[in-house]
């Protein structure tokens, strides 16, 4: 029984931290001005198997929307772009208001998959910026932005 539990125990430490990159930027004020585009830099340096990316997103119950729109730029070791996309993230029910995240008090912690199953074409260093794509700014009550890559 004892090495049954030992074994779970280190089961789960294992799977638990399969990122290889993992950075987050604190947004003063807990306002997202359009002019601020957090960006994360990472090495990639096995190209033979895939990753996925992941924004994490922290906010107050007291932000405004429903939803926030992002820009996401993945950017090669030549310094390249190499993919830019629009992504809608889902913060709350848009009928209920009810957040959809995880929280404590009246702050909420998301993650949302971004990209998945991705290769990275090279071994070298890749950039993500983050630009939010909403029409007011600055976007209040978002208290920090950032990227996972596992």
């Amino acid at each position: 029984m004892r090495y049954t539990l030992f074994a779970l125990l280190l089961l789960a430490v294992a799977c638990q931290n399969s990122a290889v990159f993992k950075d987050n930027v604190e947004l003063k004020e807990a306002k997202w001005p359009i002019k601020t585009v957090p960006s994360f830099s990472f090495d990639i340096s096995d190209t033979t198997r895939t990753y996925s990316l992941f924004y994490n997103l922290r906010n107050t119950k007291s932000y405004p929307y429903y939803n926030l729109y992002v820009t996401r730029t993945l950017i090669g070791p030549d310094g390249k772009t190499i993919e830019r996309k629009l992504d809608e993230l889902i913060l709350a029910n848009a009928t209920t208001g009810k957040p959809t995240g995880n929280g404590l008090g009246d702050i909420y912690d998301h993650k949302f998959l971004a990209v998945k199953d991705f290769r990275f074409p090279k071994a070298g260093k890749y950039t993500v910026r983050i630009e939010q794509y909403m029409r007011q700014d600055p976007l209040p009550e978002v208290v920090s932005v950032g990227l996972s890559v596992e």
